[in-house]
């Protein structure tokens, strides 16, 4: 009799599951220091039922060792003044046709829930596009001119949405209300909040405050701004923009030069870095990329960053500094041209398998070394070559980034030189010299 009662507990206990949007019941919200992030613009993946798309490659991005998958706008999209954007959006809880329908997303969802990833899905709340039933319904929640005219965004030339007013109460609640349908519904595991610098902060502190409040669901918040409140109002994470740009201007070639002398010292990213972190508090963490759908729209990592291997010396950098993780669905593969997101582009997916490969390892290496993620970042500044270490619980990791695409010269940190290591992305043991080391153009090695 006691056998049966465990086996009928147990029976039901997975029926509950089942039974809660759909999501596993082990499932574990990162942290936000350890989170790898995947973003998947479906109009990568096919021109038409996307979803299912998706799904078929959700082992490949597994592997990858992704946790967090974040699907850009999924939503039905305007017709008038349309350009075909998926961030002008018609219905907050119905899906764009082109992608598949409201069912297949939530077996996707599902589907990654069982992978160990969890989902979330950016949430456009600055606007709305000009035909959603709000405006007819609703016109008193926009931003009118002078005229009495709805407008767009002030400043942004996005002439195909329509700016909401956030002193409107109710338009605020309906918007919270539309957000948990997502979770509640769905299984979502958070938002991507697009545009969140255009948003007020009483918005988000009474959004996320109402969201964290849904019995037995935690999430994961990620704001696209660079405001410090956002942490203040409960995000866990928004965008390390400022990295980027540093970033650029390490890679970028001076007025007239040669490629490889870049214009700014690679130790100024040692510098970009404790600015981005100053006063953040505990816990919270900026995402460092190397492309987005927003940048991809204007150049390639690959030729941004001169090549396949000075795009990964770039992402390396970005990834193993401070944490924060986000790898753009195409750049695994080494898609060499521009995608824009307004229409569906073509990706082989089996392109370029050594480049996909060292994504894996990396990010094995990532996953498994604590200092990684959590460690204090001790930095050995040089003009040509990024060198830090990660200290965590004893464990001391050293990494070494040449940064430009010519050879060069580096000098070991003191307590390193001489020493017998193990290279965490081979495996093998390695000696490090006790004098100079000659780098090859973008070579880079993870030691501990």
């Amino acid at each position: 009799m006691k056998n049966l009662i465990s086996i009928i507990s147990i029976a039901l206990l997975a029926v509950a599951c089942g039974a809660t949007a759909d999501k596993t019941c082990d499932l574990q919200i990162p942290a936000p220091e350890d989170v790898v992030m995947y973003q998947v613009n479906p109009r990568n993946f096919a021109p038409q039922n996307s979803f299912n798309a998706v799904a078929a490659h959700l082992d490949s991005i597994k592997t990858m060792g992704v946790n967090t998958i974040w699907f850009m706008p999924i939503y039905e999209i305007g017709k008038i003044k349309s350009v075909n954007s998926p961030y002008s959006i018609k219905d907050y809880r119905s899906v764009n046709p082109e992608f598949g329908t409201l069912a297949d997303f939530k077996s996707l969802v599902a589907e990654s829930h069982k992978r160990g990833m969890i989902v979330i899905v950016d949430w456009v709340a600055n606007h709305t596009s000009w035909d959603s039933q709000w405006i007819y319904d609703n016109p008193e929640w926009y931003t009118h001119n002078e005229a009495g005219e709805i407008i767009c965004p002030p400043g942004t030339g996005w002439e195909d949405v329509a700016d909401l007013d956030f002193s409107n109460p109710h338009m605020c609640q309906a918007m919270i209300d539309d957000m948990k349908f997502w979770v509640e519904e769905i299984g979502v595991d958070g938002f991507r909040c697009d545009a969140a610098d255009f948003v007020p902060y009483e918005f988000w502190v009474d959004c996320l405050k109402q969201l964290r409040a849904i019995e037995g669901k935690e999430l994961l918040m990620l704001a696209e701004g660079e405001r410090k409140d956002h942490f203040e109002a409960g995000f866990d994470m928004n965008y390390a923009w400022g990295w980027l740009s540093a970033l650029r201007r390490v890679y970028s070639p001076q007025q007239g030069g040669r490629r490889g002398g870049g214009i700014a010292p690679v130790s100024s990213l040692f510098t970009t870095d404790s600015l981005e972190y100053a006063g953040l508090p505990e816990g919270k963490v900026k995402l460092r990329f190397t492309t987005n759908h927003d940048e991809c729209v204007k150049m390639s990592p690959i030729r941004e960053f001169f090549s396949p291997e000075g795009s990964m010396a770039a992402f390396v950098a970005s990834t193993f500094i401070h944490g924060g993780v986000l790898i753009y669905g195409s750049q695994e593969v080494g898609y060499p041209g521009k995608i824009n997101f307004f229409n569906y582009v073509e990706v082989d997916w089996n392109a370029n398998p050594h480049m996909y490969k060292e994504y894996c390892d990396l990010m094995k290496v990532y996953n498994s070394e604590p200092a990684l993620r959590k460690g204090s970042m001790v930095p050995y500044p040089d003009n040509n070559v990024l060198v830090f270490e990660r200290v965590y619980e004893g464990d001391k990791i050293l990494v070494v980034i040449n940064m430009r695409d010519t050879q060069q010269h580096i000098a070991l940190p003191e307590a390193w030189k001489g020493r017998t290591c193990t290279n965490l992305v081979t495996g093998e043991a390695v000696n490090l010299p006790a004098g100079e080391e000659l780098l090859r153009p973008f070579e880079y090695y993870v030691v501990k």
